[in-house]
């Protein structure tokens, strides 16, 4: 169904716009009009809110008024990774899924910091704009860190914390990724065709199906971000891991982790489990770094059962 719906907003795309633009911005376009059509299928909607610094391009979706759910993603990615995890939650929640500094939609500017403590304090000042108290914080890999940094640094406004295959810790195991840093390569800083299709596969171990359209645009970006990817991933790894922290978690915590992750090696879920206070552990054979995107539905169905056992 999905691998059809993607196929019937490629052709149509591509046969109104191929003559005018270049093959990657088809794809560009292609993919803008498949999370568009999505989003309205999911009841998410696109908006827009100056938080002073920048203005921040977020979804939202589902019930203003009820407890927010605030889904952040990982580096280089962006807010179109949640969508159809979020589908699940609109229903019952008010989900708000941001881009963050320097990604997707968002602007950036060199001068800007975009350590996990300013992007957790950006998250702060859409909430304080949205007029949100507190949230429910679920976080993707560099996202995780950030949800544990701000469930750490803003207790009193974090319902809940779940880290989904987090950065954060070192890991007892080194990862694929790790392995290649160590020799002096990122695989996230993409200069080729070929750089990419190497490093495409290390991000999950079920994709979902996209047009190659899709993926030659995607690849693009990231070519393009180059330079800007590499500024962040340094202020990323500028600031010390929260191993030291981590025992002072106090908020309800779930940590969720793909065994098949070669982004950050699942070792790291005993630094996890020994350091945070009553943390929730789930597993997910077969899966890699991105739960989320490549078994949504179950993915959604471990975070529900977690929220279920909270106090409304």
């Amino acid at each position: 169904m999905k691998k059809t719906l993607w196929l019937l907003v490629a052709v149509l795309a591509a046969g109104l716009i191929a003559a005018a633009v270049s093959y990657p911005k088809v794809g560009g376009l292609v993919f803008a009009a498949g999370i568009s059509l999505e989003n309205k299928l999911y009841g998410l909607e696109a908006h827009q809110q100056d938080i002073g610094e920048l203005s921040i391009p977020y979804y939202r979706g589902g019930t203003e008024g009820g407890q927010a759910i605030v889904m952040v993603h990982g580096y280089t990615a962006d807010k179109t990774v949640w969508p159809r995890f979020a589908r699940f939650f609109v229903d019952s929640y008010d989900v708000i899924i941001p881009d963050l500094a320097g990604h997707g939609d968002a602007a950036f500017d060199p001068t800007w910091d975009y350590s996990q403590q300013a992007q957790a304090e950006r998250i702060v000042a859409l909430m304080d704009k949205l007029d949100i108290e507190r949230i429910h914080i679920i976080g993707n890999s560099m996202g995780g860190y950030i949800a544990a940094y701000f469930a750490l640094a803003f207790p009193e406004r974090t319902l809940s914390a779940t880290m989904v295959d987090p950065a954060g810790v070192i890991s007892p195991e080194r990862s694929d990724m790790e392995r290649l840093l160590e020799q002096g390569e990122n695989p996230f800083e993409i200069a080729s065709a070929e750089d990419f299709a190497r490093f495409y596969p290390m991000t999950m171990a079920k994709p979902p199906y996209l047009p190659k359209m899709v993926l030659d645009a995607t690849a693009q970006t990231y070519m393009d971000r180059r330079e800007r990817y590499a500024q962040i991933f340094k202020d990323i790894h500028g600031e010390p891991r929260l191993t030291a922290r981590l025992s002072e978690m106090q908020v309800p915590s779930l940590l969720i982790w793909g065994e098949q992750d070669r982004l950050i090696d699942v070792s790291a879920v005993s630094v996890w489990r020994e350091q945070v206070p009553n943390l929730y552990v789930r597993l997910m054979p077969e899966i890699g770094h991105m739960p989320m995107v490549e078994a949504p539905e179950e993915t959604a169905a471990i975070y529900q059962t977690f929220l279920d056992t909270l106090p409304e």
